[in-house]
């Protein structure tokens, strides 16, 4: 079910921002209702959000055009109000309950989440009335966006820059859409393997984890329960998420084995290593002892393993396949992939699209066909994949047929 999110833009620097979220939220399919504070025009112009939203843009309750009380009936239509900037002033009125424009009647009149992402000076941010306000507003149940660390308009550099428009809109997405996963457990994993050769060296992929720790992350705020299998990656562990970090393609395979009747769903999004060396060296090999003759060998297929040892449907196995050929290739991979390795759900992307990036297009691949996102950030299309696993789970679709020798 598509969704709707009004986008509530008040003055700050910021603003130009917000034009790309309402562009990221319309990649994601979600209908936005763009809406003004009478100073937000001074910095960003309403057609422009008009012509990415194909909404008007709504900035006063006294439009004698609009049939009926306008706030109310923007509240009525939105699952998300979103404040995208807020700022300090923004904030305060917020807290206050104030209702004395079209924003904050908004607010008020809210069904759904609220979310705001703070925009702002770092001394406005660090301020103790701003400090009491968004502590307030928290307590009220407005969910909070940043902001982060980082340099702001000025020049100067601190706690107050907005954060990213990718993040803003996993927030809304998720404020959207909360909880639908409660009562599940997933099993994640994320990032490369790196397998050794010798103390200092090791074979490996430019997998960066994005993709996986955007899943673990999503899975936990839409409510279950995750362990996340990482490989050597810098990201930060996501909230409510249980971590265990492996090296090798060995290590995650145990990692995995160990917790795999435990789950509900196994989503293998990390790009594990084919082949190790045959032998690791003790020591660190010598450039002037030659060129080193590197004999490997196969690793285990951690997927395949898992879905030929199912004798159910449990658990729901979700695959990836990273290619690097025409979309015509990569599908036709994925939907081999899906049959030989008895799983429920291929994800297939492009290296060139997707490795060390923040957004990426895939193709959904299972035993009904084929679905196409993207380009969108990879946490909304977390959303996507998830939102798929909870709708087969629904379904209890039956396991795939075992190939035919």
């Amino acid at each position: 079910m598509s969704k709707t999110v009004a986008l509530c833009v008040s003055g700050s620097i910021a603003a130009y921002k917000a034009v790309e979220v309402a562009r990221l939220l319309g990649k994601a399919g979600v209908r936005v209702l763009p809406v003004f504070t009478e100073s937000a025009a001074k910095f960003v112009g309403p057609v422009t959000f008009s012509g990415i939203t194909g909404e008007p843009v709504r900035t006063s309750m006294w439009d004698a055009s609009f049939p009926g009380e306008m706030h109310v009936k923007l509240a009525q239509d939105a699952d998300v109000v979103a404040m995208v900037p807020a700022t300090a002033d923004l904030l305060a009125r917020l807290a206050q309950g104030r209702a004395d424009d079209l924003v904050t009647a908004l607010a008020l009149s809210a069904r759904g989440p609220v979310l705001v992402a703070p925009s702002m000076h770092p001394r406005m941010w660090a301020h103790p009335s701003t400090t009491r306000n968004a502590a307030t507003l928290r307590a009220d149940g407005v969910r909070f966006v940043g902001p982060v660390d980082g340099p702001v308009a000025s020049g100067e550099t601190g706690m107050g820059r907005m954060s990213e428009p990718a993040d803003i809109v996993s927030a809304i997405l998720l404020a959207a859409e909360p909880g639908d996963l409660a009562g599940l457990s997933l099993l994640v994993t994320a990032g490369p393997t790196y397998e050794d050769i010798d103390p200092v060296r090791f074979l490996g992929n430019r997998s960066s984890g994005k993709m996986g720790f955007a899943l673990a992350a999503r899975a936990a705020a839409r409510g279950a329960q995750v362990k996340l299998v990482a490989g050597p990656v810098a990201e930060a562990t996501p909230p409510g998420v249980q971590r265990v970090d492996v090296r090798s393609a060995e290590e995650m395979r145990a990692a995995v084995m160990d917790a795999r009747a435990r789950v509900d769903v196994v989503i293998m999004s990390a790009a594990v290593a084919d082949f190790r060396p045959e032998a690791v060296s003790a020591s660190k090999l010598k450039k002037s002892d030659g060129a080193p003759a590197l004999r490997l060998t196969q690793n285990p297929d951690i997927l395949a393993e898992l879905g030929q040892g199912r004798t159910g449907t449990a658990p729901f196995l979700v695959g990836f396949a990273l290619e690097t050929g025409a979309d015509a290739d990569v599908i036709a991979y994925a939907r081999e992939k899906l049959v030989r390795k008895r799983v429920d759900l291929v994800v297939a992307n492009h290296a060139a699209e997707s490795l060390g990036k923040d957004e990426n297009r895939i193709h959904l691949v299972d035993a009904s066909g084929v679905e196409t996102h993207g380009p969108v950030p990879k946490g909304a299309l977390a959303d996507v994949i998830l939102t798929r696993v909870r709708g087969a789970l629904r379904g209890a679709a039956p396991a795939p047929p075992a190939p035919s020798s």
